[in-house]
């Protein structure tokens, strides 16, 4: 299975930048990633904390669209239960349209208990507000059959897309899952994809080989199936010419963003040793940061370890400069992804086969060089 790459852009700015300069940065970086021939990228949806501004996904990347050229663009994610169903799969179909078919549909419960209470959502409701909503979409983007359908929290009377999707039938839907069995199962119920995050530092997250047993248990028990080579699984990366090189690139702003956002912003119980927070988030895993061989080796285990999947995601954190994850970025996408995308394979076989002819070849030329100088 080929390995395709990508970005998961949540994206998290420090609260001592500005936050206009912080949107044309983002667009910038999305240019570049699509400029290197990165497969796609995602922008996710916050409404509070501070820490990330964008809380329309669709606007950004209708931005990103007249920018790039090929790289496929993904709300990472639109939550569900903030938004009536019907306008956000026509939001999303537009987006469609104007992308020439580059948008793919990623879809969550919400993960910020602020955002939910200043809507006056219960936390208790946001699951089930997910589902409900998750229902009435599949059939919005993939009948024509009108839908009349009533909830506590929105109604559909023969409901229907005036405008159905560019991609035919529909762009790839996604359900996002942070660690859980319960949005997998989510996903395989609908026979949808999944993008799943592998490692946040300082959580624990089940083996994503059981995440991926939810998923097929789950489709298995409604009659659909899921397809590895359409799960994206994300994780945070930072790659450099050296591995110590990359931790110190990445420890000071790691650690700025785990003690201002991660526990004195959303309190979450994450715990990391100060000073250490990037060599910890390595050797438990929950991040890739290191050399170009670190990172092929850290993948590569990852593969192993899930039993495949399709596309990695890196989840892009603001703890390097600009420069330093551009250049990330470039190390990924020249030395990382070809070990995964078969993109080296043909030139290593053509090196092999030229190296163990070699000498065959030297006769040759000889023997023509002594045939030419008796001519």
């Amino acid at each position: 299975m080929t390995l395709r790459f990508g970005a998961f852009i949540p994206p998290f700015h420090s609260l001592k930048e500005d936050p206009t300069s912080n949107f044309w940065r983002d667009l910038d970086l999305v240019q570049w990633l699509d400029e290197l021939g990165l497969d796609e990228v995602w922008i996710g949806e916050h409404h509070s904390g501070g820490w990330s501004t964008v809380s329309s996904p669709e606007v950004f990347l209708a931005a990103a669209a007249e920018r790039t050229k090929r790289i496929k663009l993904g709300t990472g994610v639109v939550s569900l239960p903030y938004h009536h169903p019907l306008t956000t799969a026509n939001r999303v179909v537009q987006l469609d349209h104007q992308s020439r078919g580059r948008v793919m549909f990623g879809m969550g419960a919400g993960v910020s208990p602020a955002d939910a209470h200043m809507m006056g959502i219960a936390a208790g409701d946001q699951r089930r507000m997910m589902s409900e909503s998750l229902e009435a979409l599949v059939h919005l983007l993939h009948s024509e059959e009108p839908l009349t359908m009533k909830t506590d929290w929105f109604e559909l009377n023969e409901a229907r897309l005036h405008l159905r999707p560019y991609q035919k039938p529909c762009f790839d839907m996604m359900v996002a899952s942070a660690g859980s069995e319960r949005s997998m199962r989510l996903a395989g119920r609908h026979g949808l994809n999944s993008l799943t995050f592998a490692g946040r530092p300082g959580m624990e997250e089940p083996p994503l080989a059981k995440l991926w047993q939810a998923a097929e248990e789950e489709a298995a028990a409604h009659g659909k199936t899921v397809d590895r080579d359409k799960w994206r699984v994300s994780i945070c990366v930072h790659i450099a010419d050296t591995r110590a090189e990359a931790l110190a690139q990445v420890q000071d702003g790691m650690a700025n963003w785990f003690r201002e956002y991660v526990r004195d912003t959303i309190g979450a119980s994450a715990k990391l040793p100060e000073g250490r927070e990037a060599e910890v988030a390595v050797q438990t895993r929950t991040a890739i940061i290191g050399s170009v061989d670190d990172a092929v080796e850290a993948i590569g285990r990852m593969l192993e370890d899930s039993g495949g999947f399709g596309t990695l995601l890196v989840n892009t954190q603001d703890w390097a400069t600009r420069e330093q994850t551009k250049h990330s970025y470039e190390l990924l996408a020249r030395y990382v992804a070809p070990n995964f995308n078969g993109a080296l394979d043909s030139r290593r076989a053509s090196q092999r086969w030229v190296s163990e002819n070699r000498a065959d070849f030297a006769a040759q030329s000889r023997e023509a060089a002594r045939s030419a100088a008796k001519a």
